[in-house]
């Protein structure tokens, strides 16, 4: 679908997931790491606590950069309605106002199979849009760019600084977004291409080496 002169364009795939971002982010464990001698103690590495103080992101990208954050309100459960009315209005903006000639039934949208994504109410409204989905396996966050190439990043990005208000977190978030260059965004899609090749090279089994 999405070779050089297939059907499909990578420029027309709108991608996003829900990520809860704690307001400190520990640091990864990989640079806590040190040699030690075999007497010695190791070093101690702090983990996130379940009560850790965080929100629900949800971030939408496409071929051209960021296009949508949407911060769940506090203790608020995302749900279809939710999805629909507040996370994907926003989406369908961003895309009229990016491509105001380009039609809906051009968007390819790619999320994983979470509840809320998969609901009635959440497809029908988008398929009456002509808005096509994209399916993505059942269990494979490594074919979603937003698993393996977005959070990880902003995660990464945003460890070892605290956030006092909800206000200061979503600015960093946004900040770190935009500080992307948008080729790393069309690059991304390449590689989530290379992925989905490989997966069905090896008939769906485990593989190494991305």
């Amino acid at each position: 679908m999405h070779e050089p002169h297939g059907p499909k364009r990578l420029s027309d795939i709108v991608t996003g997931v829900e990520t809860w971002y704690p307001f400190f982010i520990i640091p990864p464990k990989r640079p806590n790491r040190m040699w030690v001698d075999w007497k010695g103690d190791r070093p101690v590495v702090l983990r996130p606590g379940p009560q850790i103080r965080k929100r629900m992101f949800t971030v939408f990208f496409n071929y051209s950069g960021p296009l949508v954050v949407d911060i769940l309100p506090q203790d608020t459960t995302m749900t279809a309605t939710y999805y629909v009315q507040n996370v994907l209005s926003q989406v369908k903006s961003a895309i009229n106002e990016q491509r105001p000639k380009v039609s809906a039934s051009r968007t390819l949208l790619l999320h994983d199979n979470a509840g809320p994504h998969k609901a009635r109410a959440t497809t029908q409204p988008l398929r009456g849009l002509g808005i096509q989905f994209l399916s993505h396996p059942a269990y494979s966050p490594d074919l979603a760019q937003c698993d393996f190439w977005l959070s990880p990043i902003l995660k990464d990005r945003l460890a070892g600084r605290k956030f006092d208000r909800i206000q200061d977190l979503a600015k960093a978030v946004n900040s770190e977004l935009r500080t992307i260059p948008e080729e790393d965004y069309q690059d991304v899609l390449r590689k989530w291409q290379i992925r989905l090749k490989r997966c069905i090279e090896s008939h769906g089994g485990y593989f190494e080496g991305l």
